[in-house]
């Protein structure tokens, strides 16, 4: 198959792709700004005439979650006060531990690294009776301190074994020179690898965001009435126990619930997309530089190309 057909196909079928994943996005997005009325007269598909908003307002303040009617915005800023702090430190213990597994070679490293990827395929649920004993007897349980801890640290393996094989890709030779140049351990750390990983952080950032803030289990598990995750309010607003089911503003909801995630991988691919066209055009200034100067010494050595002189 030609080169340009399969190009052809390829992009054929990621548009196909795209069309699937958008078309229940869209869907979505219809019917939250429909009025109860036309969803329950007008077609699936049928375009919202006048688009209506007021399913977005009932959702954020004023819908019946529970005992309350404050909308999901109390389980909003609950799912940003666990993510932020969780995400801070399972990032910073995950890169030291990452560093600390490449940094030397030897039996217990490597036995260390096969414990953490096999604790990446126990679920959730058999952790969950360990987790919450320990945090009970720390005075933890049913806090947003708790649900903390246990982000933080349930996303630890998942992001040491990604920081160890970030930092073994880096050549042994410039972390020895660094040690003959007299740099300590926490010195390479910061001025050596961390500068070199900074893809590997956007995207363990991006992934330990996405499992915290959709995470369920643990929200509804560990955390305490008033304490809840946005995920948690999502499911008790779909499933009320009395009163008539409001799709456009359970739909409203979800859409509003999945902003942040949706931030954060857009600040992470424009990062990307940034750093990657600064090396592009620091790679071609310093190709033009290096021909630039060497058009120069040739002209200097007198080596370049001279059109010969009709004699006379």
């Amino acid at each position: 198959m030609p080169v340009a057909r399969r190009s052809r196909t390829g992009s054929w079928l990621l548009g196909a792709a795209a069309v699937m994943f958008a078309f229940p996005i869209l869907v979505m997005l219809l019917t939250s700004l429909k009025s109860s009325a036309q969803i329950d007269h007008d077609a699936l598909f049928a375009l919202p005439y006048p688009p209506d908003f007021s399913a977005w307002r009932k959702a954020w303040s004023t819908a019946c979650i529970g005992q309350t009617c404050s909308g999901i915005s109390t389980a909003f800023m609950n799912s940003l006060v666990i993510v932020v702090p969780s995400l801070i430190i399972s990032m910073t213990i995950g890169a030291v531990a990452g560093f600390s597994l490449s940094i030397r070679k030897s039996g217990v490293t490597d036995f260390a690294a096969a414990a953490l990827l096999f604790c990446l395929f126990v679920p959730a649920q058999v952790t969950l009776l360990p987790m919450i004993v320990v945090l009970r007897e720390l005075g933890l349980f049913g806090t947003l301190s708790g649900l903390i801890c246990a982000h933080a640290f349930w996303g630890l393996p998942f992001l040491a074994l990604l920081f160890r094989n970030a930092f073994l890709s880096i050549p042994r030779n410039v972390i020895d020179a660094a040690r003959i140049d007299g740099l300590r351990l926490g010195a390479i750390f910061w001025q050596i690898m961390l500068p070199q990983s900074l893809p590997v952080w956007v995207a363990g950032l991006a992934l330990q965001f996405t499992f915290i803030w959709n995470d369920y289990i643990l929200g509804l598990t560990l955390a305490g009435r008033g304490h809840e995750p946005v995920t948690v309010a999502l499911s008790i607003l779909a499933n009320p126990t009395f009163g008539q089911q409001e799709y456009n503003v359970d739909l409203a909801a979800a859409l509003l619930a999945s902003i942040p995630p949706l931030l954060v991988y857009a600040v992470c691919a424009c990062s990307s997309v940034l750093r990657t066209s600064s090396r592009q055009l620091e790679g071609s200034r310093e190709s033009t530089t290096y021909s630039s100067n060497g058009a120069a010494e040739e002209l200097r050595s007198g080596e370049c190309y001279q059109r010969p002189q009709p004699e006379r």
